[in-house]
């Protein structure tokens, strides 16, 4: 073990854990934004302006956009409403009527304080300070020049009418009074600590092309006509157009920044790129702010919206100048998902990250806020956890990246003073393996072990049939201390393909995934001489792959997380060992019964299986995967190993592990293990049961996981598709037998329905077998619980908890029990359904569930060519 001094290696899923964490927990100083709308000014402004600049009837056009459609998806998530846009319009309307302070804190949560720009909307938006109800901190103003500019003139014109002296020349002093009013109020604001910066929109009244110097004498006579027409006419002005004046505005504040006298600028921000159609795109570059940034080195710049499309425009000047800041709003989330993720990238082709900040540029709608928020911890966790994949950039590093972006550079620019450590999470601390490498997880792993042979990355496709890749362990320890990478090309055909590689309509060979291993899955065995991980499908850029499995498992937990859920599962491992046999009619046979019954203790007495059962107890235990009861089940031969409760991934790892396990020692013992539901026809069967707790701390309030168990029994049918997903396993199907029965149902301690309550949040599910990819079965469950939870689902007057047997009860009882609906009766009948239900396909998604009906179709077809008995030995085979 000593050549492993100096290991390199690639990052753990612990560290990328704390990248995702530090972008999900650290709060954000949102640096520039705009206040929400007045409750009676809302219908002034359409609600599809959310992820749009476009305005008048282009806005229309904007439901056929990226940006629309994956807000729609997001809203329709948090909301719990359907997956349209009316739908989350009326959600939308309904929290406004219902809880409107419930419904903007919870679109603001995670905003540290809003820096906000309230030159926009006038009277119609809230004051900068309403906003500090939503935040943790006070909530600060920025100063919008080109507003108080033309409020100034508007006074100016006004007075100048009222006195009488409209004419055909302005009075001399208007232009010495326009200065002296400008500057007094420019100063004020420097001086007022709750204004921490000024903002120009001037990209959007004649550009970005500010000359070195402004033209003072163009600018007097500009002023003297809009003075003097607008009292005439009694117009008053709305929007300053004229370039000599807007220059020398711009010039002005600037000036009085560099000449102010405090050490620490009040920061000018620049509107550049994207707007609505009131500005000129051309001018719009931050390429053309490069000689006025050159003549004030002492002012800092901020540069908003990442210039887009002019991107790297942005991040060259920042880079290149000391007092230019690049900022990455607006584009969350008015840019599609991909283009976030290229935006991000380019900023950070050449940008150093301490220049760099975020705003939601939120406006008008609290939806704004919360969707940009989500869509940059989005595109942080895919970008950055890339990189740190790849070896660009450190975890730590990556961590630090986040921290300065969303918090420290806003707090050090604008001289907030606001102390990160007191109201940062605890990223690290709650991750005690961060810190370790690939290396250290494998050299810790190994500290008491022989040296292995091989090192095995497993993965289970959409058969649920467990497939690996064997390293050789010198191998493995050379790609390591060689800094490269450990994962393996796969054949994209892989999540495509039967029991017997035949591949699905849809599925091609053509390309390859890399199969990641994740070293905190890390377990000896199965045999003497292997150790094994569980690998997760990438692409080559490092992103997830939609079709894997575990990654949709892992998409499922974070969802659940969203919503404040956290689970604990555990399996039943129900088995079966038979004889083999050389007829080839019939390979394998029940054991002799010898009295067998449920929980009978004569088996134990057999000196084969005694042995063989103590083996695997205690084989196990040596991996640290304790057992926690063992019996006789009722088919002869059959037992139930009953492991721990574990978080939802842990607990399929392990199960997956153990099945491994029990295959190899039944082998080794001249036995076969099969999980087959029904392997006769008039014995028992054989489940997979699951039992579920919820962990969060409101998780034993009934309301909760009521809504929980609420929204899993209304999509049961559909889950079915994944926990039934053989011909064999509607054999097991029966009423009356222990086996959860076949209608939808719960019931407290009651074995004759599918979800079993046996006390507070722990219930069992009993309708999933050994057939099942229990990454799909359990993904779909806490998919449809914590949509429940987000639905606020009901239990209570909509499913009665059945004291007896479903099947034996009136028509008349079980409709008072809400019991109306049956499972499927056949696969197919369950893939209808799974297509049927548009919420678990969404979450699930499409892609995931057209291949998942794919291959079941495709192995219904070939499983149908077979005679009862070919299915039945053909299957026994493979499970």
């Amino acid at each position: 073990m000593a050549s492993w001094v100096g290991m390199r290696a690639t990052a753990t899923p612990a560290q990328l854990d704390a990248v995702a964490r530090a972008i999900r927990q650290t709060p954000i100083i949102d640096h520039h934004a705009h206040p929400l709308l007045k409750p009676d000014a809302l219908a002034k402004h359409p609600l599809l302006a959310l992820t749009t600049e476009a305005t008048g009837d282009a806005i229309h056009s904007a439901t056929t956009s990226l940006p629309h459609l994956r807000a729609v998806r997001q809203l329709a998530s948090v909301l719990g409403c359907g997956l349209s846009w009316e739908a989350v319009v009326a959600a939308i309307e309904d929290r406004r009527l219902q809880n409107p302070d419930d419904w903007t804190a919870t679109c603001l949560s995670g905003i540290e304080t809003i820096l906000v720009d309230d030159g926009l909307d006038g009277d119609d938006a809230q004051p900068y300070s309403w906003h500090d109800d939503f935040t943790r901190s006070r909530c600060k103003r920025i100063v919008r020049v080109e507003a108080v500019a033309e409020e100034i003139i508007r006074r100016l014109a006004r007075k100048l009418g009222d006195d009488g002296d409209s004419g055909t020349n302005a009075p001399a002093p208007v232009f010495d009074m326009f200065v002296e009013e400008f500057e007094t109020m420019v100063k004020t604001a420097l001086d007022d600590p709750d204004v921490v910066a000024f903002k120009s929109v001037v990209c959007y009244r004649t550009g970005l092309g500010i000359p070195l110097a402004p033209d003072n004498d163009a600018a007097r006579t500009a002023l003297d006509y809009i003075v003097l027409s607008t009292s005439a006419s009694g117009l008053e002005l709305q929007k300053l157009r004229d370039d000599a004046l807007n220059n020398f505005i711009v010039h002005r504040v600037a000036s009085l920044i560099r000449d102010s006298p405090s050490k620490q600028k009040k920061p000018l921000q620049f509107h550049t790129g994207l707007g609505d159609n009131d500005l000129s795109m051309t001018s719009a570059s931050p390429s053309h702010l490069q000689t006025f940034i050159r003549a004030y080195p002492t002012v800092p710049i901020v540069l908003l919206h990442a210039g887009y499309p002019f991107v790297r425009e942005t991040g060259y000047l920042a880079t290149v100048y000391e007092n230019v800041y690049a900022d990455i709003g607006e584009v969350f989330p008015c840019v599609s998902q991909d283009g976030q993720e290229r935006i991000l990238r380019e900023i950070l082709e050449l940008c150093p990250w301490s220049k760099i900040l975020w705003s939601t540029d939120g406006h008008w709608f609290p939806e704004t806020y919360l969707l940009a928020v989500m869509q940059m911890r989005e595109v942080f966790e895919t970008v950055l956890c890339d990189y740190v994949r790849k070896g660009h950039i450190g975890w730590r590093a990556a961590v630090d990246l986040v921290r300065d972006v969303l918090f420290k550079n806003a707090n050090k620019l604008y001289h907030l003073d606001l102390d990160f450590s007191e109201l940062q999470e605890d990223v690290t601390g709650v991750l005690p393996g961060a810190c370790q490498t690939d290396a250290d997880l494998l050299r810790t792993f190994l500290k008491d072990q022989p040296t292995p042979d091989f090192v095995r990355i497993c993965w289970t496709d959409y058969t649920a049939t467990p497939r690996m890749r064997m390293v050789p362990f010198r191998k493995f320890v050379t790609l390591l201390n060689e800094g490269k990478p450990t994962d393996i090309g796969i054949t994209k055909a892989t999540l495509g393909m039967l029991q017997n590689d035949l591949l699905v309509p849809g599925a091609s060979a053509t390309g390859e995934y890399r199969l990641h291993p994740d070293f905190s899955s890390l377990k000896v065995g199965p045999i003497d001489g292997h150790i094994s991980m569980q690998g997760e499908f990438r692409e080559e850029s490092g992103a997830r792959v939609a079709l894997c499995p575990r990654s949709i498992l892992q998409r499922a937990i974070e969802y659940a997380a969203e919503h404040g859920l956290s689970l604990l599962i555990g399996f039943e491992v129900e088995f079966l060992l038979l004889e083999r046999t050389p007829d080839a009619q019939h390979q394998y046979t029940p054991l002799a019964t010898d009295g067998h019954a449920w929980s009978v203790s004569r088996y134990f007495s057999h000196p084969r299986l005694a042995t063989l059962l103590r083996d695997m107890v205690a084989t196990l235990a040596s991996m640290s995967i304790h057992v926690e009861q063992l019996h006789a089940e009722s088919c002869p031969a059959q037992f139930e190993l009953i492991l721990p409760p574990l978080p939802p991934l842990e607990a399929v790892d392990t199960l997956l592990h153990t099945r491994d396990v029990l295959h190899a020692l039944a082998t080794q013992a001249g036995y076969k293990l099969t999980l087959h539901p029904k392997p006769f026809p008039r014995a028992c069967g054989t489940a997979s049961h699951m039992h579920l707790s919820i962990q969060s701390p409101d998780g034993e309030n009934p309301n909760v996981y009521g809504a929980f168990y609420a929204g899993v029994l209304k999509r049961l049918r559909a889950i079915c598709a994944f926990t039934y997903p053989t011909p064999a396993s509607y054999e097991r199907v029966r009423d009356g037998c222990w086996a959860g029965g076949r209608w939808v149902a719960w019931g407290t301690q009651n074995r004759e329905t599918p979800l079993r309550k046996i006390r507070g949040s722990h219930w069992e599910m009993k309708c999933i077998d050994g057939t099942a990819n229990p990454f799909f079965a359990v993904a779909a469950v806490i998919f449809a619980g914590a949509r429940g939870v987000a639905d606020r689902g009901r239990l209570e007057g909509v499913w009665g908890d059945c004291e007896m047997d479903p099947a034996v009860m009136s028509e008349n009882d079980r409709a008072e029990m809400g019991v109306k609906e049956m499972l499927p009766a056949s696969v197919d009948e369950a893939l209808r359904a799974l297509r049927g239900n548009k919420e678990l396909v969404e979450m699930l998604g499409e892609e995931v569930v057209e291949r998942y009906v794919a291959v079941k179709k495709a192995e219904e077809g070939l499983l149908g060519r077979m005679s009862e008995e070919e299915r039945r030995a053909w299957l026994i085979e493979r499970y």
